[in-house]
């Protein structure tokens, strides 16, 4: 089934509805009103005092800049207030439970940062001479080796920058392996769960996308796969566990008549957090799959970076690992930065980046896996499991599950079956969740589910937590079945913002800043 597109459009709330009176400054005691930085600061001024630049000729030519650049000129503290009330309007990780499933928004341990910031790495550059960065370029190496000790996979790419960057790094590898083999391959199939982006990466670099159907249960068979083999076909791109939650049973199956075939299997790491320290994915048969490190080693994540999705190659694949990379030398590990320092049978497929990767991102990872050790890692990815499958449980009597009523790995699915009749969506639902103080989970994917909630409490998360939040969760489910209809058609009530009405603002957008009236003159009107 396709993503619910159905629904009741979104009227956006007028403030003139608020219960709360109007006041002079539109401010709610602590929830301050903030206007955009050019309007809170001024062109014609500035927070600090720069004397003149001495006389110089630009080399810009005809690309010199010929009007002034109009930039608000703010103070310090109009500067920090600024930023400061704009967080207090987010929502976030250090804030609340972060539901949100495919995306695990779990705590990131502040000594990740301190060691992120030690002088030395937290200053290093990337033009600085190999000399003098021997530091970083070990912990590079050691970072790798966890890497390939946990997968059981054979070489490690660091440079890819994220989880979509990573998925083009191990297809370009495999479209290297078979051009090295004198084939034209041009098929890659993909699970109709699978992430967007997995087509779409397929497809950037040339191949065909076929999709693979799944099982009523949200998972592939093997007979599925095996029926779209063919000579043409170079890959399959499969997300372990999948996107319902679910741990692909028949992996090693699929693996074993993919490689039959000559094709490779490409396996989207996405949600490896859920099987760290439990299974190797070498040893299922995976050739390549990109590791989120800010999902499964609780590195920053979201808006927009930095970001590492370092890529794990099998045997089969080492070869074409892409420059630059970590060798092990005689004397410690070696940066090879170029092909002339390749040794005999090092084939990369080229360079992904102009750098080696995100070395903060690098620490924070390496800092979570030596302070967790082994057994740690794997105890996260068992509680992340634990914690999914305690929210399954305190909520499968009230809210519907498109697979039945089963074990899931790290995310719970749930569909909108359960609203059927009370006239709420799930877009209603999950506006009602922002007022009791929730990030709504993920809705309407995978798209494969009809009004799909994902949720993943991730392994941060106490018991107290979970409960809490379950018990949300039942008493709006609770209130819907009880045709409570208007709390939810007019969340969110207690937001800085409302409901906006979504149709209109698509039709008819406002693509240009209008001056707001000053304050000065609204006064005096007044």
């Amino acid at each position: 089934m396709s993503m619910n597109s159905q629904g009741r459009p979104t009227v956006a709330a007028s403030a003139a509805t608020s219960d709360a009176p109007k006041t002079f400054t539109g401010n709610r005691a602590l929830q301050i009103e903030e206007a955009l930085l050019f309007e809170v600061g001024r062109h014609d001024v500035t927070g600090v005092d720069l004397d003149e630049p001495a006389a110089f000729k630009p080399r810009l030519g005809k690309l010199a800049r010929k009007q002034p650049i109009d930039l608000p000129g703010l103070s310090e503290p109009e500067t920090m207030r600024h930023y400061v009330r704009l967080s207090q309007k987010n929502y976030s990780i250090d804030s609340g439970l972060y539901p949100l499933g495919s995306c695990t928004m779990k705590h990131n341990p502040r000594l990740n940062e301190k060691m992120a910031r030690l002088p030395g790495i937290g200053d290093v550059h990337p033009l600085q001479p190999l000399s003098t960065v021997g530091g970083a370029v070990e912990l590079m190496a050691e970072l790798g080796r966890w890497l390939l000790e946990m997968t059981g996979m054979t070489s490690v790419a660091l440079s890819p920058k994220a989880g979509a960057h990573g998925e083009l790094c191990g297809m370009m590898a495999i479209k290297a392996a078979i051009a090295a083999k004198g084939e034209t391959r041009n098929i890659v199939l993909v699970p109709e769960s699978a992430h967007g982006t997995n087509p779409a990466t397929a497809a950037l670099i040339g191949f065909k996308v076929v999709t693979v159907p799944a099982r009523p249960d949200g998972t592939v068979a093997p007979e599925a796969v095996k029926a779209l083999l063919s000579p043409d076909v170079a890959a399959i791109m499969l997300t372990n566990p999948n996107t319902c939650g679910l741990f692909e049973r028949d992996v090693v199956e699929i693996a074993a008549a993919i490689h039959a075939a000559g094709a490779y299997f490409y396996c989207d790491g996405a949600n490896f957090n859920a099987i760290v320290g439990k299974a190797k994915v070498g040893d299922l048969g995976v050739d390549a799959m990109h590791i989120n490190l800010h999902k499964t080693f609780s590195t920053p994540h979201g808006g927009g970076g930095p970001g590492a999705g370092p890529v794990v190659l099998s045997e089969r694949l080492a070869a074409f690992a892409p420059l630059p990379f970590v060798r092990a030398g005689a004397d410690g590990p070696v940066l090879v930065e170029s092909e002339e320092a390749l040794l005999p049978g090092e084939t990369p497929f080229g360079r992904m980046t102009a750098f080696h990767g995100q070395m903060g991102m690098f620490v924070r990872a390496l800092s979570y896996m030596l302070s967790h050790g082994s057994d740690g890692v794997q105890q996260a990815s068992e509680d992340a499991v634990l914690n999914a499958n305690y929210v399954r449980a305190g909520l499968r009597d009230l809210m519907s599950q498109p697979s039945g009523d089963r074990t899931c790995m790290h995310e719970v699915l749930f569909d909108d079956t359960f609203l059927e009749g009370t006239g709420v969506s799930t877009l209603d639902f999950a506006k009602a969740m922002i007022d009791e103080g929730y990030h709504p989970m993920t809705m309407y994917f995978p798209l494969v589910v009809h009004g799909a909630m994902l949720i993943e409490p991730t392994e941060s998360e106490s018991k107290a937590s979970l409960d809490l939040f379950i018990a949300t969760l039942r008493d709006l489910v609770m209130k819907a079945k009880a045709g409570e209809l208007e709390l939810f058609q007019q969340a969110p009530r207690f937001a800085p913002r409302r409901r906006l009405d979504e149709t209109r603002a698509a039709r008819s957008p406002k693509l240009k800043w209008e001056k707001p009236e000053p304050w000065t003159e609204a006064a005096a009107a007044e």
